[in-house]
């Protein structure tokens, strides 16, 4: 039993909502900005299903969390928040932009995914999670080429959401701290010159607009968000994303019915491919839609919430030792891959950093990062690379799921 009711799915949703208002609010303090915003919503909503507090229900004084560990609502943002998020984030996505104007970051990014795959490979070949390896292996080869979004979509994929959300939940704190300990690692390379030295050294100095890490900071949301967002554009933007899962849905429904189920896997990665036929053909179109990615930051946090809702604390504390051995397994060959092949094919270390950054934390933090060091000249090529992993992250991750030996 909770204060508000599992059969209330409305307020089930209306208390996601505000545990994701509050993560906003956290990340605007000075301890709250140690952690994301995903991490505090995800903790307040293990607290908000697992701590008891004396509160009166059904006509009785009693312990009982705040929110239910299981509803309907939880359900729906499974069933409708996910897809959506995709084309949200995609709308920008020009992939002409992405290969012809960044072509050497572009070979640098496709390496570092190239990279995570194989460390995913390895780490959940060394170490089994049971039933759950091949979801997991598909859950983190996702959140590493792409981020959030196809972190989302490959939970919802493989039902780990509802299946196990302490599972995820423990995922997803283990995610966040490692994160945090690669970008670390990422800014102390340059400085090492044993390392530094065994790269092509190219001059990366040259100012392409963004000249702090501030700027670079917004430059992450820029391909999404370049103009002023009115009552329109957002309508604009949630019915260009909602015809876009309409679309993909119907595509998956004809998969199905013609390879069985196993066609239902596919369906983000479908939506995925139907987001970016506009993104691609019609950029200059595309680019008057503007809202869509503040939307779809707001719609992952809410997400985010309703899997830790679901979580157990006992489970998610004794999952967490063995995810912390995966992932840093899986970091380790990522980070030999891109670095080792990528000195190799004689790509500079800024160059390396920056799309290992992009692939691990996303298009937000490798602008940041470059424009920190000074490479000013891969603040927008780590923006769209950055983007670029919203794309390829689910089609990957999904592939590596499907074809999972056992």
């Amino acid at each position: 039993m909770s204060l508000i009711p599992a059969d209330n799915a409305l307020a089930c949703v209306a208390a996601l909502f505000v545990i994701a208002a509050c993560g906003f609010l956290m990340e605007k303090t000075r301890i709250g900005a140690l952690l994301t915003g995903a991490v505090w919503a995800i903790l307040f909503a293990i607290l908000a299903s697992n701590l008891p507090l004396p509160v009166w229900v059904d006509g009785q004084f009693g312990l009982h969390p705040l929110i239910p560990q299981s509803s309907s609502g939880y359900s729906f943002v499974f069933r409708y928040f996910v897809p959506v998020l995709i084309p949200l984030f995609l709308m920008k996505a020009d992939l002409k932009k992405i290969f012809f104007e960044t072509t050497r970051m572009t070979g640098a990014f496709i390496l570092a995914s190239i990279g995570t795959v194989l460390g995913a490979i390895v780490a959940f070949s060394l170490i089994s999670v049971g039933d759950k390896t091949a979801a997991a292996a598909g859950v983190f080869t996702a959140t590493y080429i792409g981020g959030s979004v196809n972190y989302a979509a490959l939970i919802e994929v493989t039902g780990l959401g509802e299946s196990d959300p302490s599972f995820v939940s423990s995922a997803t704190a283990v995610d966040n701290l490692f994160s945090g300990l690669f970008l670390a690692v990422l800014a102390i390379l340059p400085g090492v010159s044993w390392i530094a030295n065994r790269f092509v050294k190219r001059d990366h100095s040259e100012d392409t607009g963004a000249t702090n890490s501030a700027e670079a900071s917004a430059a992450g949301e820029e391909a999404n968000t370049t103009g002023k967002i009115t009552a329109a554009s957002l309508t604009y933007s949630i019915a260009f994303a909602m015809i876009v899962v309409v679309i993909g849905d119907l595509l998956t429904a004809g998969l199905t019915s013609l390879v069985g189920d196993a066609g239902g896997n596919w369906r983000y990665a479908l939506i995925t491919v139907v987001a970016l036929i506009p993104a691609t053909a019609f950029p200059k179109t595309m680019a008057k839609l503007h809202g869509g990615y503040e939307i779809g930051i707001a719609l992952s946090f809410v997400f985010f919430a309703a899997i830790a809702a679901g979580a157990d604390v006992v489970s998610l504390v004794a999952d967490a030792p063995l995810l912390i051995l995966i992932i840093g397994i899986l970091l380790s060959v990522h980070g030999v891959v891109t670095f080792g092949l990528g000195s190799l094919l004689r790509l500079s270390l800024p160059e390396l950093i920056t799309a290992s950054n992009a692939a691990i934390l996303g298009a937000t933090t490798a602008p940041a990062l470059a424009a920190a060091k000074g490479w000013k000249d891969l603040v927008t090529p780590g923006v769209l690379v950055g983007v670029f992993g919203y794309a390829l992250g689910t089609i990957i991750a999904t592939a590596v799921y499907q074809f999972w030996p056992g």
